[in-house]
């Protein structure tokens, strides 16, 4: 958790000569004036509204009482200033997943490309120009579709985006379609379906994957946007209409759709593919990076501007190599995000030897990430205080846990008072501090400790269960076999992440089969773990992270 005060040269108030500045490419700090931002649902003000609790991973903020003003308004629908501070704030809120953009008002660029820009936002704001908050159209996207043999999959896929446009759209208004032919068996009946679909091919002599499929045709795009799409992808009309808007802010590097099932499944595998697909990435709109909520989408959506892609996706890398092309995109300035009001159809996996070969393969990626990222792909993110307490629980000493998650309270509390304003470690007896003559609310530092230390060292086994099963499961079981007194706790753990996933998902499927499902899919991605682990000589995927940060990728 990150506990932060916001100076107040960056809460904004009224802008004055020289407050105002351009939202261009060159400075991607701060949030376009005239967006409107929503609040994430997990945030939070507390103590008057003099401080914001949100994010993943947490951040406690302290605003100034301009500050705390504006963001109010913010959230009740105000869009932003032209004030260099506000925007800067917003900027802040945006990359914490404190907030997201709020597109509803959002208006498309109309015309062809090169043509005339709309302003993004409907209300003016002085002193940024219409050029830098626009929104594109379609017709500047270019969509590049990978694809090796498929030939149902690609003639389903093409079809699907030339039912994008409504039956009053014009032509030159869809996107431009490139056919990556991947060395397919048949180049010739994969020509033949493009053509049908009014698209252009491109033929690989030498299969490379699709990474270097999608490379191939990022190279041949001529337009400011790539859409990349896999040829197994359905795609359902509205899906690129959501997306674009996210552009309007001149940060936005690459937005991904949430990807579905095409179709329903009836059999037990497709059943839990509906519901828990690793493609799937949930319901709420997120800033994606690690440590984030949404840690990295897949490649098989998404929409890309194409300065940022630089020169696309790694060279030589089968499996993972989407997770490595957003998180370079992030480290190097711009913002991805989800979008999961945009939906895209799949053709999911669900035979079990493809499903789980295909986990595995997953798995694999973890040891080549690492040591790309470093810090970035680890089972487990713990504090020593969350450590302690879990251990104290497995060797069975519960007063052990409770008197260590009490101190890590008392000492989170001591550390927020300094934000909210009040004494430790009576809250009641009030000091002045910063422009609060009082503290705008009692006990706000104890409230959120015991919320974020306590209530976070027992939420934190949900993610020891989840790296139980998913990495160390090939240690845990033996162990708990050899020692009695382990059996109990690791196979609660091991069983409690897949039985309150089945609580919040409520899939079309008994807990059970479900639970079966799930520890069969950690089981197929932690034999890939291991297998890349071997392969590389290196055990840092297998190593939790405590008491350390996050790589930012």
């Amino acid at each position: 958790m990150e506990v932060s005060i916001i100076p107040a040269k960056q809460a904004g108030g009224a802008p004055g000569a020289g407050a105002t500045a351009r939202a261009s490419s060159g400075n991607r700090e701060l949030a376009p004036a005239g967006l409107r931002l929503m609040a994430d649902p997990g945030t939070r003000l507390v103590a008057g509204g003099a401080v914001i609790v949100g994010g993943s991973p947490v951040r406690v903020l302290r605003l100034t009482p301009a500050g705390a003003r504006q963001v109010g308004g913010w959230f009740a629908g105000t869009p932003l200033p032209a004030g260099a501070g506000a925007r800067a704030l917003a900027r802040r809120l945006l990359d914490a997943g404190i907030a997201h953009p709020d597109l509803a008002a959002v208006r498309p660029a109309t015309g062809e490309s090169g043509g005339t820009a709309a302003r993004a936002f409907a209300a003016p704001v002085d002193a940024v120009s219409a050029e830098e908050t626009r929104c594109p159209g379609p017709a500047e996207v270019t969509v590049v579709i990978p694809v090796r043999d498929r030939h149902t999959e690609l003639a389903r896929c093409l079809a699907g985006l030339g039912d994008r446009a409504g039956p009053g759209d014009a032509e030159q208004a869809r996107p431009r379609v490139i056919v990556v032919d991947d060395a397919s068996a048949d180049p010739e009946a994969i020509s033949r379906i493009a053509a049908e679909h009014g698209a252009t091919v491109i033929h690989r002599p030498v299969n490379g994957g699709p990474g270097a499929a999608r490379n191939t045709g990022l190279a041949a795009a001529e337009t400011e946007f790539v859409a990349f799409l896999d040829s197994d992808c359905v795609p359902r009309p509205g899906w690129l209409d959501r997306l674009l808007p996210h552009f309007a802010d001149p940060a936005a590097g690459a937005v991904a759709p949430r990807i579905v099932p095409h179709e329903q499944g009836t059999g037990w595998l497709a059943r839990y593919e509906g519901a828990s697909s690793t493609l799937d990435m949930g319901a709420r709109r997120s800033i994606v990076r690690p440590g984030a909520r949404v840690s990295y989408v897949p490649g098989a959506a998404l929409v890309v501007r194409r300065v940022a892609a630089g020169d696309g996706f790694r060279d030589g890398m089968y499996v993972g190599e989407d997770v490595d092309f957003i998180w370079r995109l992030g480290a190097a300035g711009w913002r991805v995000r989800y979008e999961p009001g945009a939906v895209m159809g799949h053709d999911h996996r669900v035979t079990f030897r493809a499903w789980f070969t295909r986990r595995a393969d997953y798995g694999t990626s973890a040891a080549a990430l690492e040591d790309l990222h470093p810090g970035a792909v680890r089972p487990l993110y713990a504090s020593w205080w969350t450590v302690g307490s879990w251990a104290a629980v497995l060797s069975g000493r519960p007063a052990t846990a409770a008197a260590l998650t009490a101190a890590a309270t008392a000492l989170l509390a001591r550390r927020l008072s300094r934000v909210t304003g009040e004494r430790w470690p009576l809250p009641a007896a009030a000091k002045r501090f910063g422009s609060f003559p009082r503290p705008p609310h009692e006990g706000a530092a104890w409230e959120l400790a015991v919320r974020l230390a306590g209530g976070g060292t027992v939420a934190a086994g949900r993610p020891l269960g989840s790296a139980l099963s998913r990495t160390w499961w090939p240690l845990a079981i033996p162990a708990a076999f050899a020692v009695r007194r382990l059996r109990l706790p690791v196979a609660v753990l091991i069983l409690a992440p897949p039985l309150l996933d089945w609580a919040d998902r409520r899939p079309p499927l008994d807990p059970a089969r479900y639970v079966a499902a799930r520890l069969l899919d950690d089981a197929a991605y932690s034999l890939g773990v291991w297998q890349g682990c071997l392969a590389r000589r290196t055990i840092r995927p297998l190593l939790p992270m405590i008491g350390g940060r996050r790589q930012p990728g």
